[in-house]
């Protein structure tokens, strides 16, 4: 179908003599205007809250910091990207940056697709966010994978734009209305939205096939891979969301005394901080030798925390030590005021909700 520089708005005032094929083009490009600017909102959204409407989120100092809100991210992150967020949380300036950036990318798609101003560029670009946002946050959710559902759907609106382009009501009409000569531009073509890809119907529905085959092995394989409910039975998935975990390593007996442990908070909600209430040292039968309750760990210094990141952090709180997700350190506790470390064998830390999580001690006086 070849509709040279014939805009939908002009096509309405020759409807009396369009083809079948030019007036289904028009329904459907009418009926997607709401997936195109409610796509749009979604990513102009989180690109104007941290530019415009709450600017802390890309203030380093505040608690809102985006920063923050990636290191939760970071337990059950996908594809290396678990990696790729814990070398950003140390190195600053690119951090940063990669903030400004991403946010900056977010809303000029956001307004490219609500206005339709190069809207397969834009779409292209919206579906590269939503696996990206799927990798990194797709886990989350208390009650439901809530941040997968977004990026899956978001993905589906982005590949129908890229497919189907903006051709009702878009600035790529009035480019093309005021340079006709765009029609013939393949790079227009695929990069706009006024007129149909330039393929064969044989070709549009191979790449049409293609892009739907994608979708729906990455939107299916992912939440198969965090909840199942596909090929197998539901689960929690492989780093459950709700339920925090600790992982101790490195624990070792220091020569005065005291203990040292590396742990890291790698399962659990994001919107709730997990709160450890006591410790203890237990021997070879798994029975306490020395502990220290809750207002011990309550009066540690933070000199005894050496966080592996400035955000989400391990610190002393009024119930003992309180972490956020994603937060990882090295924890000095000191010499027990209470019992022995002879014959201890294990260091073992016991939360809030009465969950242990213990490491085998490498070295014992």
């Amino acid at each position: 179908m070849n509709m040279h520089a014939t805009t939908l708005d002009r096509i309405a005032e020759q409807a009396p003599t369009m083809t079948e094929a030019q007036r289904n083009w028009r329904i459907a490009a009418i009926a997607l205007l709401s997936i195109r600017v409610i796509q749009g909102f979604i990513y102009w959204g989180g690109g104007s809250r941290r530019f415009i409407y709450a600017p802390s989120k890309l203030d380093p100092s505040a608690q809102s910091w985006m920063a923050n809100k990636f290191q939760t991210a970071m337990p059950g992150a996908l594809l290396g990207t678990d990696h790729l967020i814990s070398f950003m949380l140390t190195h600053f300036y690119l951090l940063y940056a990669g903030v400004i950036l991403f946010s900056a990318a977010e809303l000029i798609v956001g307004a490219m697709l609500m206005t339709g101003l190069l809207t397969r560029l834009a779409a292209l670009f919206s579906m590269g966010f939503s696996v990206l946002l799927m990798l990194m946050f797709g886990w989350q959710g208390a009650t439901c994978i809530d941040e997968w559902t977004m990026a899956a759907c978001n993905l589906a609106m982005g590949a129908s734009l890229l497919l189907a382009g903006s051709g009702a009501y878009s600035l790529d009409n009035v480019l093309l209305q005021r340079n006709p000569a765009l029609a013939g531009k393949r790079w227009f073509r695929w990069a706009s939205g006024s007129l149909p890809l330039p393929q064969t119907d044989g070709g549009f529905r191979t790449l049409a096939l293609a892009v739907l085959a994608f979708v729906v092995i990455f939107d299916v394989g992912t939440y198969n891979y965090y909840r199942g409910s596909v090929v197998t039975p539901f689960h929690s998935g492989p780093v459950s969301p709700t339920k925090h975990h600790l992982a101790l390593s490195r624990a070792e007996l220091l020569p005065d005394g005291g203990v040292r442990f590396h742990v890291y908070l790698d399962a659990g909600t994001p919107e709730a901080a997990a709160h450890v209430v006591a410790a203890d040292l237990l021997n070879s039968e798994k029975h306490s030798v020395a502990d220290w309750n809750a207002a011990q760990l309550s009066e540690l210094p933070k000199t005894d925390f050496a966080n592996d990141y400035a955000y989400n952090k391990f610190e002393p709180g009024p119930f003992g030590i309180r972490a956020k997700m994603g937060a990882a350190a090295t924890v000095t506790l000191p010499v027990p005021a209470s019992g022995t470390i002879a014959g201890a064998r294990y260091v073992q830390l016991t939360d809030v909700d009465g969950q242990t999580f213990s490491a085998t001690l490498g070295s014992n006086p």
